[in-house]
Protein backbone atom coordinates (compact mmCIF):
# COMPACT_ATOMS: atom_id res chain seq x y z
CA UNK A 1 0.00 0.00 0.00
CA UNK A 2 1.23 3.49 -0.89
CA UNK A 3 0.61 6.20 1.70
CA UNK A 4 0.46 9.84 0.67
CA UNK A 5 2.45 11.22 3.62
CA UNK A 6 4.23 9.48 6.47
CA UNK A 7 5.14 11.72 9.40
CA UNK A 8 7.97 10.42 11.54
CA UNK A 9 7.52 11.74 15.07
CA UNK A 10 4.28 12.18 17.00
CA UNK A 11 5.17 15.15 19.16
CA UNK A 12 3.39 18.52 18.93
CA UNK A 13 4.81 19.40 15.51
CA UNK A 14 4.10 16.01 13.97
CA UNK A 15 0.55 15.90 15.32
CA UNK A 16 -0.20 19.46 14.24
CA UNK A 17 1.14 18.73 10.76
CA UNK A 18 -1.09 15.65 10.61
CA UNK A 19 -4.14 17.73 11.56
CA UNK A 20 -3.32 20.32 8.91
CA UNK A 21 -2.97 17.64 6.24
CA UNK A 22 -6.23 16.01 7.28
CA UNK A 23 -8.06 19.34 7.01
CA UNK A 24 -6.60 19.65 3.51
CA UNK A 25 -8.06 16.27 2.50
CA UNK A 26 -4.92 14.14 2.89
CA UNK A 27 -4.72 11.00 5.06
CA UNK A 28 -1.29 10.99 6.75
CA UNK A 29 0.20 8.25 8.90
CA UNK A 30 2.10 9.29 12.04
CA UNK A 31 4.82 6.95 13.31
CA UNK A 32 5.87 7.52 16.94
CA UNK A 33 8.37 5.34 18.78
CA UNK A 34 6.99 6.13 22.27
CA UNK A 35 4.05 4.08 23.63
CA UNK A 36 2.26 7.18 24.97
CA UNK A 37 2.49 10.95 24.94
CA UNK A 38 5.69 12.37 26.39
CA UNK A 39 5.00 13.67 29.91
CA UNK A 40 8.38 15.38 30.31
CA UNK A 41 8.27 19.01 31.36
CA UNK A 42 9.59 21.03 28.41
CA UNK A 43 8.21 24.25 26.95
CA UNK A 44 5.76 26.28 29.05
CA UNK A 45 4.11 28.50 26.49
CA UNK A 46 3.75 29.71 22.94
CA UNK A 47 4.67 33.17 21.76
CA UNK A 48 4.19 35.39 18.75
CA UNK A 49 2.00 34.85 15.74
CA UNK A 50 1.82 31.08 16.22
CA UNK A 51 -0.71 31.90 18.96
CA UNK A 52 -2.89 33.52 16.33
CA UNK A 53 -2.36 30.51 14.07
CA UNK A 54 -3.91 28.30 16.77
CA UNK A 55 -6.80 30.75 16.95
CA UNK A 56 -7.29 30.34 13.19
CA UNK A 57 -7.76 26.62 13.80
CA UNK A 58 -10.08 26.99 16.78
CA UNK A 59 -7.45 25.62 19.17
CA UNK A 60 -6.64 28.74 21.16
CA UNK A 61 -9.32 28.23 23.79
CA UNK A 62 -8.72 24.47 23.86
CA UNK A 63 -5.13 25.30 24.82
CA UNK A 64 -6.26 27.41 27.77
CA UNK A 65 -6.76 30.79 26.11
CA UNK A 66 -9.79 32.95 26.80
CA UNK A 67 -11.80 34.61 24.04
CA UNK A 68 -9.38 35.72 21.35
CA UNK A 69 -5.63 36.35 21.61
CA UNK A 70 -4.53 39.71 22.94
CA UNK A 71 -0.99 41.08 22.78
CA UNK A 72 1.24 40.57 25.83
CA UNK A 73 1.95 43.81 27.74
CA UNK A 74 5.51 42.72 28.52
CA UNK A 75 8.05 40.09 27.61
CA UNK A 76 11.80 39.52 27.81
CA UNK A 77 14.79 39.56 25.52
CA UNK A 78 18.10 38.29 26.85
CA UNK A 79 16.70 38.37 30.42
CA UNK A 80 15.84 42.04 29.94
CA UNK A 81 12.29 43.36 30.24
CA UNK A 82 10.69 44.34 26.96
CA UNK A 83 8.03 47.06 27.50
CA UNK A 84 5.58 45.92 24.86
CA UNK A 85 2.74 48.08 26.17
CA UNK A 86 4.30 51.12 24.47
CA UNK A 87 3.50 49.55 21.09
CA UNK A 88 -0.28 49.72 21.56
CA UNK A 89 -2.16 48.10 18.67
CA UNK A 90 1.12 47.53 16.78
CA UNK A 91 2.26 44.93 19.32
CA UNK A 92 2.86 41.60 17.51
CA UNK A 93 3.74 39.58 20.62
CA UNK A 94 1.18 37.14 21.96
CA UNK A 95 1.72 34.71 24.80
CA UNK A 96 -0.24 31.56 25.57
CA UNK A 97 0.69 29.74 28.75
CA UNK A 98 0.55 25.97 28.21
CA UNK A 99 2.87 23.12 29.08
CA UNK A 100 4.18 21.19 26.10
CA UNK A 101 2.67 17.96 27.40
CA UNK A 102 -0.77 19.62 27.52
CA UNK A 103 -0.27 21.04 24.05
CA UNK A 104 0.58 17.57 22.79
CA UNK A 105 -2.57 16.23 24.49
CA UNK A 106 -4.76 18.85 22.76
CA UNK A 107 -3.20 18.11 19.37
CA UNK A 108 -3.58 14.39 19.99
CA UNK A 109 -7.27 14.82 20.79
CA UNK A 110 -7.76 16.94 17.69
CA UNK A 111 -5.96 14.36 15.55
CA UNK A 112 -8.25 11.63 16.92
CA UNK A 113 -11.33 13.76 16.13
CA UNK A 114 -10.14 14.15 12.55
CA UNK A 115 -9.41 10.44 12.22
CA UNK A 116 -5.62 10.68 11.89
CA UNK A 117 -3.83 7.31 11.86
CA UNK A 118 -1.29 7.57 14.72
CA UNK A 119 0.81 4.45 15.20
CA UNK A 120 2.66 4.35 18.51
CA UNK A 121 5.61 2.09 19.27
CA UNK A 122 6.61 2.24 15.61
CA UNK A 123 10.24 3.31 15.32
CA UNK A 124 11.73 4.01 11.91
CA UNK A 125 15.05 2.24 11.44
CA UNK A 126 15.85 3.23 7.85
CA UNK A 127 14.49 4.96 4.77
CA UNK A 128 15.45 5.08 1.10
CA UNK A 129 14.14 7.15 -1.77
CA UNK A 130 13.21 6.16 -5.29
CA UNK A 131 12.07 8.42 -8.09
CA UNK A 132 8.39 8.33 -7.07
CA UNK A 133 8.25 7.24 -3.41
CA UNK A 134 10.08 6.69 -0.12
CA UNK A 135 10.53 3.25 1.43
CA UNK A 136 10.66 3.01 5.23
CA UNK A 137 11.49 0.15 7.53
CA UNK A 138 9.98 0.32 11.01
CA UNK A 139 10.28 -1.75 14.16
CA UNK A 140 6.79 -2.36 15.54
CA UNK A 141 5.66 -3.80 18.92
CA UNK A 142 7.14 -7.21 19.58
CA UNK A 143 10.12 -6.50 17.35
CA UNK A 144 8.14 -7.00 14.16
CA UNK A 145 9.70 -5.29 11.14
CA UNK A 146 7.32 -3.55 8.77
CA UNK A 147 7.96 -1.94 5.40
CA UNK A 148 5.98 1.11 4.33
CA UNK A 149 5.94 3.19 1.19
CA UNK A 150 4.94 6.83 0.95
CA UNK A 151 4.93 9.51 -1.69
CA UNK A 152 6.39 11.92 0.86
CA UNK A 153 7.99 11.64 4.30
CA UNK A 154 8.29 14.44 6.85
CA UNK A 155 10.80 14.14 9.67
CA UNK A 156 9.38 15.63 12.86
CA UNK A 157 11.61 13.40 14.96
CA UNK A 158 13.60 15.95 16.94
CA UNK A 159 17.12 17.28 17.12
CA UNK A 160 18.69 13.82 16.70
CA UNK A 161 16.46 13.15 13.68
CA UNK A 162 17.03 9.80 12.02
CA UNK A 163 15.15 11.08 8.98
CA UNK A 164 17.57 13.98 8.59
CA UNK A 165 20.58 11.69 8.95
CA UNK A 166 19.22 9.09 6.52
CA UNK A 167 18.54 11.85 3.98
CA UNK A 168 22.15 12.99 4.29
CA UNK A 169 21.27 16.52 5.38
CA UNK A 170 23.97 18.28 7.39
CA UNK A 171 23.10 20.01 10.67
CA UNK A 172 25.71 22.74 11.18
CA UNK A 173 25.60 25.16 14.07
CA UNK A 174 27.23 26.52 17.19
CA UNK A 175 27.66 24.87 20.59
CA UNK A 176 28.54 26.90 23.68
CA UNK A 177 29.95 24.23 25.97
CA UNK A 178 30.41 26.58 28.93
CA UNK A 179 26.70 27.10 29.63
CA UNK A 180 24.98 24.83 32.16
CA UNK A 181 21.24 25.09 32.74
CA UNK A 182 19.41 23.40 35.64
CA UNK A 183 15.66 23.14 36.04
CA UNK A 184 13.30 21.55 38.57
CA UNK A 185 9.65 21.56 39.54
CA UNK A 186 9.48 21.82 43.31
CA UNK A 187 6.99 21.80 46.15
CA UNK A 188 5.57 25.14 47.33
CA UNK A 189 7.98 26.88 49.68
CA UNK A 190 7.51 29.79 52.05
CA UNK A 191 10.73 31.26 50.72
CA UNK A 192 9.05 32.11 47.38
CA UNK A 193 5.93 34.29 47.19
CA UNK A 194 4.37 36.63 44.68
CA UNK A 195 5.50 40.17 45.23
CA UNK A 196 3.80 43.44 44.34
CA UNK A 197 2.29 43.47 40.88
CA UNK A 198 1.24 39.82 40.98
CA UNK A 199 1.48 37.76 37.86
CA UNK A 200 -0.30 37.58 34.55
CA UNK A 201 -1.02 34.74 32.13
CA UNK A 202 0.15 37.16 29.43
CA UNK A 203 3.74 37.45 30.68
CA UNK A 204 6.41 34.93 31.49
CA UNK A 205 6.69 35.53 35.21
CA UNK A 206 6.10 38.37 37.62
CA UNK A 207 7.73 39.75 40.76
CA UNK A 208 8.85 37.12 43.26
CA UNK A 209 9.83 37.75 46.88
CA UNK A 210 12.57 35.45 48.16
CA UNK A 211 12.78 35.27 51.91
CA UNK A 212 16.26 36.26 53.02
CA UNK A 213 17.16 37.87 49.70
CA UNK A 214 14.52 40.31 48.49
CA UNK A 215 12.33 40.95 45.46
CA UNK A 216 13.36 39.85 41.98
CA UNK A 217 11.84 39.60 38.54
CA UNK A 218 10.80 35.96 38.59
CA UNK A 219 11.06 35.53 34.84
CA UNK A 220 14.77 36.29 34.65
CA UNK A 221 17.09 37.74 37.27
CA UNK A 222 20.68 38.16 36.07
CA UNK A 223 23.64 38.70 38.33
CA UNK A 224 27.35 38.81 37.57
CA UNK A 225 27.40 35.07 38.24
CA UNK A 226 24.47 33.82 36.16
CA UNK A 227 20.70 33.86 35.78
CA UNK A 228 17.89 32.51 37.95
CA UNK A 229 14.20 32.34 37.13
CA UNK A 230 11.29 31.27 39.34
CA UNK A 231 8.01 30.60 37.61
CA UNK A 232 4.88 30.73 39.73
CA UNK A 233 2.37 30.03 36.97
CA UNK A 234 1.16 27.16 39.13
CA UNK A 235 1.89 28.12 42.76
CA UNK A 236 1.57 24.45 43.74
CA UNK A 237 4.43 23.54 41.41
CA UNK A 238 6.98 26.37 41.21
CA UNK A 239 9.53 26.03 38.42
CA UNK A 240 13.11 26.97 39.28
CA UNK A 241 15.80 27.41 36.66
CA UNK A 242 19.41 28.57 36.77
CA UNK A 243 21.93 29.28 34.01
CA UNK A 244 25.63 29.47 34.77
CA UNK A 245 28.73 30.02 32.66
CA UNK A 246 31.56 29.69 35.14
CA UNK A 247 33.40 26.52 36.20
CA UNK A 248 31.86 24.76 39.17
CA UNK A 249 33.58 23.45 42.29
CA UNK A 250 34.08 19.70 42.23
CA UNK A 251 31.26 18.06 44.18
CA UNK A 252 28.66 20.68 43.24
CA UNK A 253 28.74 19.51 39.61
CA UNK A 254 29.45 15.78 39.48
CA UNK A 255 29.37 15.64 35.69
CA UNK A 256 26.93 15.60 32.76
CA UNK A 257 26.37 11.84 32.98
CA UNK A 258 25.04 11.85 36.56
CA UNK A 259 21.43 12.57 37.58
CA UNK A 260 20.74 16.07 38.85
CA UNK A 261 19.55 16.54 42.42
CA UNK A 262 17.71 19.30 44.22
CA UNK A 263 20.83 19.82 46.35
CA UNK A 264 22.76 20.59 43.16
CA UNK A 265 20.12 23.13 42.13
CA UNK A 266 20.16 24.68 45.63
CA UNK A 267 23.92 25.16 45.31
CA UNK A 268 23.48 26.71 41.85
CA UNK A 269 20.85 29.19 43.12
CA UNK A 270 23.18 30.14 45.96
CA UNK A 271 26.07 30.77 43.58
CA UNK A 272 23.93 32.99 41.35
CA UNK A 273 22.00 34.91 44.03
CA UNK A 274 24.33 34.62 47.02
CA UNK A 275 21.40 33.37 49.11
CA UNK A 276 20.58 29.85 50.26
CA UNK A 277 17.13 28.46 49.48
CA UNK A 278 15.63 25.14 50.51
CA UNK A 279 13.99 23.11 47.73
CA UNK A 280 11.74 20.08 48.16
CA UNK A 281 10.26 17.74 45.54
CA UNK A 282 6.62 18.20 44.51
CA UNK A 283 3.97 15.98 46.13
CA UNK A 284 3.81 12.37 45.01
CA UNK A 285 2.01 11.95 41.73
CA UNK A 286 2.71 15.50 40.55
CA UNK A 287 4.54 16.18 37.29
CA UNK A 288 8.20 16.42 38.15
CA UNK A 289 11.37 17.53 36.48
CA UNK A 290 15.04 17.37 37.35
CA UNK A 291 17.06 18.40 34.32
CA UNK A 292 20.61 19.54 33.70
CA UNK A 293 21.55 20.70 30.20
CA UNK A 294 25.25 21.11 29.51
CA UNK A 295 25.98 23.41 26.60
CA UNK A 296 23.74 25.56 24.41
CA UNK A 297 23.15 24.06 21.02
CA UNK A 298 22.05 26.25 18.09
CA UNK A 299 21.76 24.44 14.76
CA UNK A 300 19.99 24.90 11.43
CA UNK A 301 19.63 22.16 8.83
CA UNK A 302 21.61 22.81 5.68
CA UNK A 303 18.38 22.29 3.76
CA UNK A 304 14.80 21.44 4.70
CA UNK A 305 14.16 19.09 1.78
CA UNK A 306 15.85 16.22 0.00
CA UNK A 307 13.64 15.23 -2.93
CA UNK A 308 10.64 13.51 -1.27
CA UNK A 309 11.83 13.96 2.31
CA UNK A 310 11.11 17.12 4.32
CA UNK A 311 12.15 18.30 7.77
CA UNK A 312 10.09 20.27 10.29
CA UNK A 313 10.45 21.30 13.92
CA UNK A 314 13.56 20.33 15.87
CA UNK A 315 14.63 18.02 13.05
CA UNK A 316 15.29 21.22 11.07
CA UNK A 317 16.43 23.58 13.82
CA UNK A 318 17.38 23.59 17.50
CA UNK A 319 17.85 26.68 19.64
CA UNK A 320 18.39 27.86 23.18
CA UNK A 321 15.09 27.74 25.03
CA UNK A 322 14.70 31.45 25.86
CA UNK A 323 11.15 32.37 24.87
CA UNK A 324 10.42 28.89 23.48
CA UNK A 325 11.41 29.67 19.86
CA UNK A 326 11.82 26.07 18.71
CA UNK A 327 8.23 24.97 19.30
CA UNK A 328 6.82 28.21 17.89
CA UNK A 329 8.91 27.82 14.77
CA UNK A 330 8.09 24.13 14.38
CA UNK A 331 4.34 24.73 14.35
CA UNK A 332 4.80 27.40 11.69
CA UNK A 333 6.85 24.88 9.67
CA UNK A 334 3.93 22.48 9.85
CA UNK A 335 1.34 25.04 8.73
CA UNK A 336 3.55 26.18 5.86
CA UNK A 337 4.30 22.67 4.58
CA UNK A 338 0.92 20.97 4.99
CA UNK A 339 -1.13 22.87 2.43
CA UNK A 340 1.67 22.74 -0.12
CA UNK A 341 2.03 18.97 0.22
CA UNK A 342 -1.75 18.67 -0.08
CA UNK A 343 -1.77 20.80 -3.22
CA UNK A 344 0.89 18.57 -4.76
CA UNK A 345 -1.04 15.42 -3.87
CA UNK A 346 -4.32 16.87 -5.15
CA UNK A 347 -2.51 17.64 -8.42
CA UNK A 348 -3.22 21.35 -8.57
CA UNK A 349 0.02 22.75 -7.16
CA UNK A 350 1.87 25.21 -9.37
CA UNK A 351 5.33 23.92 -10.27
CA UNK A 352 7.40 25.90 -7.72
CA UNK A 353 4.89 25.72 -4.85
CA UNK A 354 6.42 22.81 -2.92
CA UNK A 355 9.89 24.30 -3.44
CA UNK A 356 8.76 27.46 -1.60
CA UNK A 357 8.57 25.61 1.74
CA UNK A 358 12.31 25.69 2.34
CA UNK A 359 13.10 29.37 1.63
CA UNK A 360 10.07 30.60 3.54
CA UNK A 361 10.52 28.43 6.63
CA UNK A 362 14.29 28.68 6.61
CA UNK A 363 14.11 32.49 6.57
CA UNK A 364 12.26 32.35 9.88
CA UNK A 365 14.72 29.75 11.16
CA UNK A 366 17.68 31.98 10.35
CA UNK A 367 16.18 34.83 12.37
CA UNK A 368 15.66 32.56 15.37
CA UNK A 369 19.22 31.26 14.91
CA UNK A 370 20.35 34.88 15.20
CA UNK A 371 18.20 36.07 18.08
CA UNK A 372 18.65 33.00 20.29
CA UNK A 373 22.42 33.47 20.22
CA UNK A 374 22.04 37.19 20.90
CA UNK A 375 19.87 36.46 23.94
CA UNK A 376 22.42 34.00 25.34
CA UNK A 377 25.17 36.60 24.90
CA UNK A 378 23.14 39.23 26.77
CA UNK A 379 22.65 36.89 29.75
CA UNK A 380 26.31 35.96 30.18
CA UNK A 381 28.19 37.07 33.30
CA UNK A 382 30.89 39.71 33.36
CA UNK A 383 31.24 43.49 33.55
CA UNK A 384 31.50 43.84 29.76
CA UNK A 385 28.10 42.19 29.32
CA UNK A 386 26.70 44.36 32.12
CA UNK A 387 27.81 47.44 30.20
CA UNK A 388 26.24 46.05 27.03
CA UNK A 389 22.97 45.46 28.89
CA UNK A 390 22.92 49.02 30.18
CA UNK A 391 23.36 50.28 26.63
CA UNK A 392 20.69 47.89 25.34
CA UNK A 393 18.28 49.01 28.08
CA UNK A 394 18.76 52.62 27.03
CA UNK A 395 18.00 51.66 23.44
CA UNK A 396 14.78 49.96 24.55
CA UNK A 397 13.55 53.35 25.73
CA UNK A 398 12.99 54.03 22.02
CA UNK A 399 9.61 52.71 20.85
CA UNK A 400 10.90 51.79 17.39
CA UNK A 401 13.61 49.59 18.87
CA UNK A 402 11.03 47.84 21.03
CA UNK A 403 8.91 47.24 17.94
CA UNK A 404 11.86 45.73 16.05
CA UNK A 405 12.74 43.34 18.87
CA UNK A 406 9.09 42.39 19.38
CA UNK A 407 8.69 41.59 15.67
CA UNK A 408 11.89 39.51 15.78
CA UNK A 409 10.62 37.46 18.74
CA UNK A 410 7.13 37.08 17.27
CA UNK A 411 8.40 35.85 13.91
CA UNK A 412 6.73 38.86 12.36
CA UNK A 413 9.81 40.50 10.85
CA UNK A 414 10.13 38.18 7.84
CA UNK A 415 8.10 38.95 4.74
CA UNK A 416 7.45 36.06 2.39
CA UNK A 417 7.99 36.85 -1.28
CA UNK A 418 4.50 37.47 -2.66
CA UNK A 419 5.60 39.82 -5.42
CA UNK A 420 5.74 43.59 -5.37
CA UNK A 421 4.56 44.78 -1.93
CA UNK A 422 1.62 47.16 -1.73
CA UNK A 423 2.62 50.15 0.44
CA UNK A 424 -0.94 50.48 1.75
CA UNK A 425 -1.79 46.80 2.32
CA UNK A 426 1.52 44.90 2.15
CA UNK A 427 1.48 41.21 1.37
CA UNK A 428 3.72 38.47 2.67
CA UNK A 429 2.75 39.03 6.32
CA UNK A 430 0.42 37.13 8.61
CA UNK A 431 -3.18 38.25 8.12
CA UNK A 432 -4.29 41.13 10.38
CA UNK A 433 -6.81 40.84 13.19
CA UNK A 434 -10.14 41.92 11.74
CA UNK A 435 -13.65 42.15 13.14
CA UNK A 436 -16.06 41.54 10.30
CA UNK A 437 -19.75 41.53 9.43
CA UNK A 438 -20.56 39.07 6.66
CA UNK A 439 -23.31 39.29 4.05
CA UNK A 440 -25.71 37.50 6.37
CA UNK A 441 -25.29 40.30 8.90
CA UNK A 442 -23.49 38.08 11.39
CA UNK A 443 -20.35 39.33 13.17
CA UNK A 444 -17.21 37.24 12.75
CA UNK A 445 -13.56 37.50 13.55
CA UNK A 446 -11.32 36.73 10.59
CA UNK A 447 -9.85 33.80 12.55
CA UNK A 448 -13.28 32.15 12.66
CA UNK A 449 -13.35 32.02 8.85
CA UNK A 450 -10.06 30.08 8.75
CA UNK A 451 -11.04 27.00 10.78
CA UNK A 452 -10.97 24.60 7.80
CA UNK A 453 -7.45 25.62 6.65
CA UNK A 454 -8.57 26.46 3.10
CA UNK A 455 -7.38 29.42 1.01
CA UNK A 456 -9.68 32.40 1.47
CA UNK A 457 -10.51 35.48 -0.58
CA UNK A 458 -11.82 38.03 1.90
CA UNK A 459 -13.80 40.50 -0.21
CA UNK A 460 -14.28 43.74 1.70
CA UNK A 461 -15.44 45.77 -1.31
CA UNK A 462 -18.43 43.85 -2.69
CA UNK A 463 -16.94 44.26 -6.17
CA UNK A 464 -18.64 41.83 -8.54
CA UNK A 465 -15.45 41.71 -10.60
CA UNK A 466 -13.54 40.10 -7.72
CA UNK A 467 -16.22 37.43 -7.31
CA UNK A 468 -16.07 36.66 -11.01
CA UNK A 469 -12.26 36.56 -10.98
CA UNK A 470 -12.07 33.96 -8.18
CA UNK A 471 -14.93 31.78 -9.49
CA UNK A 472 -12.70 29.47 -11.60
CA UNK A 473 -10.78 28.63 -8.41
CA UNK A 474 -13.88 28.04 -6.28
CA UNK A 475 -13.02 24.35 -5.90
CA UNK A 476 -9.90 25.39 -3.94
CA UNK A 477 -10.46 28.95 -2.71
CA UNK A 478 -13.38 30.06 -0.56
CA UNK A 479 -14.76 33.56 -0.89
CA UNK A 480 -16.34 35.59 1.90
CA UNK A 481 -17.87 39.01 1.32
CA UNK A 482 -17.79 41.10 4.48
CA UNK A 483 -17.49 44.60 5.90
CA UNK A 484 -14.79 45.88 8.25
CA UNK A 485 -14.68 49.17 10.12
CA UNK A 486 -11.19 49.93 8.80
CA UNK A 487 -10.47 47.57 5.89
CA UNK A 488 -6.74 47.22 5.18
CA UNK A 489 -7.48 46.73 1.46
CA UNK A 490 -10.49 46.15 -0.80
CA UNK A 491 -9.73 42.40 -0.68
CA UNK A 492 -7.22 39.99 0.84
CA UNK A 493 -6.20 36.61 -0.54
CA UNK A 494 -5.12 34.55 2.48
CA UNK A 495 -3.17 31.31 2.26
CA UNK A 496 -4.09 28.38 4.54
CA UNK A 497 -1.11 29.16 6.80
CA UNK A 498 -2.48 32.63 7.45
CA UNK A 499 -0.21 34.69 5.18
CA UNK A 500 -1.59 37.33 2.82
CA UNK A 501 -0.73 36.33 -0.75
CA UNK A 502 -2.39 39.30 -2.45
CA UNK A 503 -4.18 42.48 -1.47
CA UNK A 504 -6.00 45.07 -3.55
CA UNK A 505 -8.83 45.45 -6.05
CA UNK A 506 -7.11 44.71 -9.37
CA UNK A 507 -8.74 41.61 -10.86
CA UNK A 508 -5.77 40.88 -13.11
CA UNK A 509 -3.49 40.95 -10.08
CA UNK A 510 -5.87 38.64 -8.22
CA UNK A 511 -5.90 36.12 -11.08
CA UNK A 512 -2.12 36.18 -11.23
CA UNK A 513 -1.86 35.54 -7.48
CA UNK A 514 -4.43 32.75 -7.65
CA UNK A 515 -2.50 31.07 -10.43
CA UNK A 516 0.83 31.49 -8.66
CA UNK A 517 -0.30 29.98 -5.37
CA UNK A 518 -3.30 27.80 -6.20
CA UNK A 519 -2.66 26.51 -9.67
CA UNK A 520 -4.49 26.89 -12.97
CA UNK A 521 -8.21 27.67 -13.01
CA UNK A 522 -10.73 24.90 -13.53
CA UNK A 523 -13.10 25.06 -16.50
CA UNK A 524 -16.05 27.14 -15.39
CA UNK A 525 -18.60 24.33 -15.58
CA UNK A 526 -16.46 22.01 -13.44
CA UNK A 527 -15.60 24.77 -10.97
CA UNK A 528 -19.25 25.74 -10.63
CA UNK A 529 -20.28 22.16 -9.90
CA UNK A 530 -17.54 21.76 -7.26
CA UNK A 531 -18.56 25.13 -5.81
CA UNK A 532 -22.15 23.93 -5.38
CA UNK A 533 -21.08 20.62 -3.86
CA UNK A 534 -18.60 22.07 -1.38
CA UNK A 535 -20.36 25.29 -0.41
CA UNK A 536 -17.22 27.38 -0.72
CA UNK A 537 -18.84 30.75 0.00
CA UNK A 538 -19.05 31.19 3.77
CA UNK A 539 -20.63 33.57 6.18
Amino acid sequence: MMFDVVIVGGGPVGLFLACELKLAGIDPVVLERLPSANQADKAHGLTGQVVRLLDHRGLFERCGGTGSPTPAPAFYFGAMPLPLAVLGPDNPMYFLQINQRDLERVFGERAAELGVDVRREHEVSSLAQTEDHVELVTVAPGGRRDELRARFVVGCDGGHSLVRKQAGIAFPGIVNEHVVSRTALIAPTRQFSRASGGQSRHTLGGRVLIDGFGEIDGSFHRTERGVVSIGLFDPEHPLVNTIEWEDHPEGDFPGPGTPMTLAELEASVERVLGARVSLAPPPDGSPTLLRRLCGRNTRLAQRYRDRRVFLAGDAAHVHAASGGPGLNLGLQDAANLAWKLAAELHDWAPGPLLDSYEPESRALGERVFLQSQAQTALMAPGSAVTALRELFAAMLANRENVRLIAALLAGADVRYDMGEPDPVAPTGWFAPNLDLVTESGRPHRLAELCRDARPLLLDLSGDAGLAAAVAPWSDRVARVAARAATPPAPALLIRPDGYVAWAGADTDGLRAALGRWFGPPRPMAEAGERHRQQGTTRG
